[in-house]
């Protein structure tokens, strides 16, 4: 049995999403150009598409939704979009097990933990998938204050974080009904989506982003379609709403009339000095330690600042961080990282159709991890001690054990075992899978294993 360099299973582990023999053939001559050659200016398109509708339709379902009296109709409304919403799920996983451009993948389910949407708002759960597709998958290798702007005119999370509410004080609207500001998109898009909590941001500064982006909603169906400029369950911007006059943010004067405005405000917020060194430890802290390393952040803080933001050279200067190829194995994977490293493990023969549903997202939610429900818009974390806990561990090797035997995967452990823990583990666990009692036994020896369990 040959014994792989433990750089490339850093590389299908940390910065892929679990290692299989091709990856491991592809990575092993050089595993940082393997990386590398995943950067694209292009879209990463899923390898294995789904048929889930775009975003736009669900929501307008949604809201057509909300005028039927009938119960019988309103619940078979809801089983399609249950249908629809994990058939999604399934495609996604079915590409991330299958995907030739794990690093791009990760870096989608990244972006898309970072600017959390979640199930917790009810109406928008069927279309999270889209919004992913929609607002992050095509950005994830360009400019950051493209991305930003993407994810904050999605209709996703303009409901998510009720912006659709939000007037202005001195709005057309806002005089007659009153102010009915709300400010959490804005405070948000500061705390967690940018500058940072300790970037030095102001509740004024809230206050005044609130208002510029008043007018930033959702389309909704009108009576009369024929007078309907924007269609249903897109983004537009209702200068009824929006509050008149110049706002100052971050110690900046914004004059621009209109969604102009909060297109400025966006693209000064992307290039703070506090949004580089915000985003620079989160991609720090995923890639390379619970406790980013002060030299690597200011690094990726640098280069982000010195391109404004250009994603692709930041990723390339992700995978050239020397902390990056530290051997610790510090990263512990989330639930969801373990199901699919534990997937592209077994399916080394090529997947043709996913196991039974029990096995998937019934048994992350189980885990800890409901996908795309996210209890906050912080999303998940990403530091080990969230997800290791004596309970969590118990059903991790409930699960991993349940999965090993499945009888429908034939992958062989000592294979296994080579692709994906050997530079990592001692000549004693070897013998211990070698000699277990059965091919699942051996398995499950894997997947339990700390070196499994961690990146």
């Amino acid at each position: 049995m040959r014994m792989l360099p433990s750089r490339v299973l850093i590389a299908t582990n940390r910065f892929g999403l679990g290692a299989n023999s091709f990856d491991v053939l592809k990575a092993q001559s050089n595993p940082k150009k393997w990386l590398h050659d995943q950067i694209s200016s292009t879209k990463i398109e899923p390898e294995i598409p789904s048929k889930l509708p775009s975003s736009d339709q669900i929501l307008l379902e949604s809201y057509l939704s909300r005028g039927i009296k009938d119960e019988d109709k309103k619940q078979d409304i809801r089983k399609i979009r249950r249908k629809q919403f994990y058939g999604a799920l399934s495609a996604r996983l079915k590409n991330q097990i299958k995907t030739e451009h794990p690093f791009a993948e990760r870096l989608v389910m990244f972006w898309s933990n970072h600017f959390t949407v979640s199930r917790t708002r009810g109406i928008i759960g069927p279309a999270i998938p889209a919004y992913e597709n929609e607002a992050i998958r095509p950005h994830i290798f360009g400019p950051f204050e493209d991305m930003l702007l993407s994810v904050v005119q999605h209709p996703c999370m303009l409901i998510y974080l009720d912006n659709i509410s939000s007037i202005g004080p001195n709005s057309l609207q806002g005089k007659r009904r009153g102010k009915d500001l709300n400010e959490n998109l804005a405070r948000e898009i500061l705390e967690l989506h940018t500058i940072g909590a300790q970037g030095g941001y102001t509740q004024a500064d809230v206050t005044n982003f609130a208002k510029i982006i008043t007018g930033w909603t959702v389309a909704r169906k009108r009576k009369n379609a024929r007078r309907q400029k924007t269609p249903p369950g897109n983004f537009m911007f209702n200068n009824r709403v929006h509050e008149p006059g110049e706002q100052i943010l971050l110690g900046q004067t914004f004059r621009q009339n209109g969604q102009a405005q909060g297109i400025e405000a966006l693209k000064h917020i992307s290039r703070h000095p506090s949004t580089a060194k915000f985003i620079a430890t989160k991609l720090v802290r995923h890639f390379v330690n619970d406790n980013p390393p002060a030299q690597a952040v200011e690094k990726i803080e640098r280069v982000f600042k010195s391109t404004n933001g250009n994603l692709a050279k930041v990723s390339h200067a992700l995978i050239d961080l020397d902390e990056a190829w530290d051997d610790t194995g510090t990263k512990v994977k989330s639930p969801e990282e373990l199901v699919i490293s534990t997937l592209r493990a077994l399916y080394d023969d090529g997947l043709t159709a996913l196991p039974p549903r029990r096995f998937l997202f019934p048994a992350l939610k189980t885990m800890g991890q409901d996908i795309f429900h996210a209890p906050s818009p912080a999303g998940w974390p990403d530091e080990a001690e969230k997800w290791i806990s004596p309970e969590s561990l118990k059903h991790r090797i409930e699960w991993v054990r349940a999965i090993s035997q499945y009888s429908s995967l034939s992958s062989q452990p000592l294979d296994v075992f080579a692709n994906t823990i050997a530079p990592f583990t001692t000549d004693d666990i070897q013998k211990l899978i070698k000699g277990a009692p059965s091919r699942e036994d051996g398995l499950a020896l894997i997947f339990a294993s700390p070196a499994f369990q961690r990146r």
